[in-house]
Order: structure tokens, then sequence, then C-alpha cells
């Protein structure tokens, strides 16, 4: 199938908005422009307030379009896994003619088929995202992956469901309308990442990718070219952030400053004898910090997020995966993450950072992927998504996080003598249970 044309990824995250503008030709994408705003109206991934969202979109927006010299009108838009439900559906419908014979199988038939897959009982608060066939079966024949052309009296449609609440849905589209925009397609955005960050053998036999963000943090298991399994963690970087402010009494902004310029993830990394002034709030003088005792604040954050992680991915033996873990987004930025990681999770982890003109960062990941992973659709999964624009996004509410996540977690406390944190032991490297793996997990 021929995807040549122009493409737009739009990532709304807790801390900045990213529009990309790509070309794709001859299987060549080629990025001609892009807009990276300061967000506004979210709060741990999912928005809050509409128009500031929506002015933080029309921001980014603006500066792609004046890089690329084109008018941005539709976009792909990736959806957050917050809440984010995976269900195998199955549709089957007779495409046999008048008289009972067979006849060949069209666009349309694959279309019904679709809406007949769809047609299950989902609660009211909830949507479908996206739809991806796993196999087609024509006259009791499976393993299809693409049955026109053929002929039959009976098409059915094994597939798998993406579903998540309405309220995040409407939104999402509510947001993007308001800015003058037309969604394109909607794609979960752990399955953005990964299609970008893996590799063919990495996605078939099994990874994990770990986004880090501002807001937060999702860890999503892609096994056999699928989304498998999601865990989202509701800290990220700008919790990192917060903590320097606090622990050093300094402002928000000065603590991402540090962040990024001395930060380290692992304090055996960090130098004890290299100091910094900071900026103190109440004093005139700004005091010296050490690098080291910088990387021991952000080490105890990064230790408490991935450990949860860990507890999470543990309980579904996805830590026995070979592709082992593969880190992205803005926070993976900091030196010495790919080791604390390591030390915590027990399997091998490296970094992803994409390799585009201009984009070489890994808070790119996401937008990138979501423009690499709907050039890459084939033509029968984009018939089969074709379905989902009859989905209804209208009837939800304002979105109250009060009702979803909790209170917000406090600081981290520091210890007097931080420790390196003992290295995991991967429980399920026997046989065994790698069989349960699969058994358990994956069927």
């Amino acid at each position: 199938m021929d995807s040549s044309g122009i493409y737009v990824g739009l990532d709304i995250g807790t801390t900045s908005i990213k529009i990309i503008i790509a070309e794709y030709v001859k299987k060549q994408l080629n990025i001609i422009g892009y807009g990276n705003t300061r967000s506004a109206g979210l709060n741990r991934g999912v928005i809050v307030d509409i128009d500031q969202t929506v002015g933080a979109i029309r921001d980014a927006i603006k500066q792609a379009e004046q890089r690329a010299n084109f008018e941005i009108r539709d976009v792909v838009v990736g959806i957050p896994a917050n809440l984010l439900e995976i269900e195998k559906c199955h549709g089957m419908i007779a495409v046999s003619q008048a008289d009972g014979k067979s006849k060949e199988i069209t666009d349309e038939d694959v279309y019904e088929v679709t809406q007949a897959a769809l047609v299950q009982s989902l609660p009211p608060e909830r949507d479908v995202i996206d739809i991806i066939p796993d196999e087609f079966v024509v006259n009791g024949l499976d393993g299809i992956k693409d049955p026109r052309g053929m002929e039959g009296v009976r098409l059915e449609m094994r597939a798998v469901m993406y579903t998540g609440p309405k309220t995040i849905l409407h939104n999402i589209k509510k947001c993007i309308e308001k800015a003058g925009l037309h969604i394109r397609e909607t794609v979960v955005a752990p399955l953005a990442s990964a299609h970008l960050a893996l590799n063919e053998g990495e996605q078939d036999f099994g990874s994990i990718v770990i986004d880090m963000g501002g807001g937060q943090t999702t860890a999503a298991v892609i096994h056999d070219h699928k989304l498998k399994y999601t865990y989202v963690d509701q800290e990220g970087g700008d919790f990192v952030t917060r903590d320097i402010s606090v622990v050093l009494n300094t402002s928000v902004e000065n603590a991402e400053q540090l962040k990024v310029t001395y930060g380290y993830a692992l304090s055996s990394l960090a130098d004890k004898d290299n100091n910094f002034p900071v900026q103190v709030v109440g004093q005139q003088d700004p005091e010296e910090v050490s690098e080291n005792y910088l990387a021991q604040i952000i080490e105890a954050r990064l230790q408490q997020i991935f450990t949860k992680l860990a507890t999470a991915l543990d309980k579904v033996n996805a830590l026995s995966l070979p592709g082992g873990i593969i880190l992205t987004g803005g926070m993976t930025a900091i030196p010495g993450i790919e080791e604390l990681a390591e030390d915590i999770f027990g399997v091998h982890v490296k970094k992803f950072v994409p390799q585009e003109m201009n984009l070489r960062s890994p808070a790119f990941t996401q937008v990138i992927g979501l423009v690499d992973y709907v050039t890459s659709e084939n033509e029968i999964e984009r018939v089969v998504k074709s379905s989902l624009g009859t989905a209804d996004f209208e009837q939800a509410t304002t979105y109250d996080e009060d009702d979803s996540y909790g209170d917000e977690p406090d600081t981290v406390q520091l210890p007097p003598q931080p420790k390196k944190p003992k290295k995991k032991k991967n429980k399920d490297k026997r046989p065994g249970g790698l069989r349960s793996l699969f058994s358990n997990f994956f069927d």
C-alpha cells in the first residue's frame, strides 16, 4: 500500500506539547517541521483545563507551520495509557449472496465484520481507542491476514481492542477541535513509542518499553508485535524536579535547571568534590551543593519509581521476556539512568534516542513514533480502523482527578547515607517460569 504523503503527529504531554510535520516518500520518513511548547492545563498525563491546553497546542502548531511552511489540518494524536484496557473481540457476518451462494469478500464486508466485533457490552464510561485485527476466518479457514478477494459465505474477525475512559477521549478531541484541527487517527501512545524504539526481534520475542515523561511513567509490554500490558505510575520527571526544589529550598525553575545541567541518576557516578552554586529562597548569597548530593536526591525518587514498576511487571512475569527493558522519554536523558534501572530490574536495560535531525532527544520518541506507526499500517488495518469513525466521544463529563488517582505522593525522604540499590534477581529465568509467562499472560 502506498502511504506517501504528509503526516502530522501530536503528543499532548504533561510537561510539553510536541508536534511534528513529516513527509513520507518511498518508505522514508522526513521531518520537515516541528513545534515544542510548555504544556498547560494537564495533570499527570490527563487534560484538566481545555482552554489552557488549546492555547498550548496552538503555540506548538504555529511553530511547526512556520518551520515547514505548511498549514496543519489533520493530526495523528496519541492517547495516554491511563486506565487503558486491552481485550479480545470477535465478529462474524454472512457474506453470501441472496441465493445463498458464496461471493467475493470486499472492503465493505471487512467494515461490517469489524462493526460486528465492536458490538459488545462496554461500560457507559468507556469507548474504543483502537482495534487491531489478529486474523480473519473465511468459511472456517483461519489464519487469514487479508480476506479481500476470497470467496466465502461466512466471514469472521478476531482482533484486539483497546478501550479508555470517555472523559480522556472527549477532552483530547475537544482540545484538538478547538485548536482548529481534525483527528486523522488515534493511536495508543505506548504502541507508537514501542514501534519506533524496538527492532523486529524485540517486538516479536518480547520487550518492555518504559516511557519516562514529566507527569507520569508508563511501562508497556510488547510481545508478538502486540501491546499486551501497560502500567502507569503517576510520578515522572516533574516529581524529581520538585524533590530537588524542596530539599535544596530553591525555586522549581532553578531545580529543573540543576537537574538538566548537573544531574545524575546514580549517585556513585557523581563527583563529591564538584560543587555548584544554588540560589536558596530567602537568602542573598547562593549555597554550594555537591554534584553527589544532587544525585542522591534524584536517585531516591527514581529508585521509588522503578521499584513500583518492577513490582507490577514481576506480577505478570514480564521481566522474563528476552528483549529486556528499553528506556525512553525526557527523563532518560539523565546520565546513569540505565545503570540504576539494571540494578533494580535485574535485566538488560538500554536507552533509545531518535536520530532525526534536530530531534535527537528521547523526549521526542512518542511524537515521532505516532507518525512512524500510522505510515507502517497495512491496507487491511486501515480498512478495519475506518470503522471507528462512528465512535461516540460526546457523552463524557469533566475529568475529576480525585476520582481516579488519589493524593499526590509525598516527597521522597533521603536517608543520611543512601546506599546503592541491590540488584534484583530475576526469578523467572527457569524454563518453567518462561512457560508460565506465555500460558498465564500472553495467551
